[in-house]
């Protein structure tokens, strides 16, 4: 689907800039309205990503990062599967200030295009749910989310279907597959936000 077409039916789409995201997403998440829409829309990207991932993490104490983490959905699933360890970071801190406490034990807010502040193989797992959309966050995040990971840990995220080919995704994943920076376990069509016709890819994989 078209830019132009998607944006229609969720405008943040339509937006170009860092700085446009941050504002929009400041103002989206006042008096709790992105929870609100989440639930409306039936967005099931959280669920899905998280339920991929417990398939094939049998640890449930390790580290996880939660890149874009927004207002804590992704943290609420893994909460359910038993995970109790992760950070969450997010461009907007008003999304950030709506995460249900001691969800997470750390929140930072970050631009994820820019380098990420950890160290090398930090993390024993990755998420990234619905970030990779629209006027956000570019292919070559890929390569701080693989450097901050452990080898051998899971790196799991969403692709809106809109940019996988526009903005490189697809060919960025082929150079890392390439590279044995890691290794493909599932990638496949996820619902992601049916009720709006939008599909994601979700692609789960093993740094090496």
């Amino acid at each position: 689907m078209a830019q132009k077409d998607v944006g229609n039916k969720i405008p943040i789409y339509k937006l170009k800039t860092t700085d446009e995201v941050m504002k929009y997403y400041d103002e989206w998440g006042d008096k709790d309205k992105y929870n609100k829409d989440m639930v409306d829309w039936n967005y099931t990207g959280p669920k899905e990503t998280v339920a991929t991932f417990n398939k094939h993490e049998n640890n449930k104490d390790t580290l996880i990062f939660d890149a874009g983490c927004g207002t804590g959905l992704v943290g609420v699933e893994l909460k359910k599967y038993g995970f109790k360890n992760f950070h969450g970071a997010d461009l907007s801190q008003t999304l950030l200030d709506i995460v249900p406490k001691d969800l997470y034990q750390k929140l930072v807010k970050v631009d994820l295009n820019q380098p990420i502040e950890s160290e090398d193989d930090f993390y024993g797992g990755l998420m990234c749910v619905g970030t990779f959309t629209f006027g956000h966050v570019k292919p070559n995040a890929l390569d701080e989310f693989i450097r901050i990971t452990k080898p051998g840990g899971l790196i799991c995220f969403t692709i809106n279907e809109g940019i996988h080919e526009e903005y490189g995704f697809d060919k960025k994943i082929d150079i890392l597959k390439d590279s044995k920076k890691w290794e493909e376990l599932e990638f496949f069509k996820s619902d992601y936000i049916a009720s709006k016709d939008v599909n994601a890819w979700l692609g789960l994989y093993r740094v090496l």
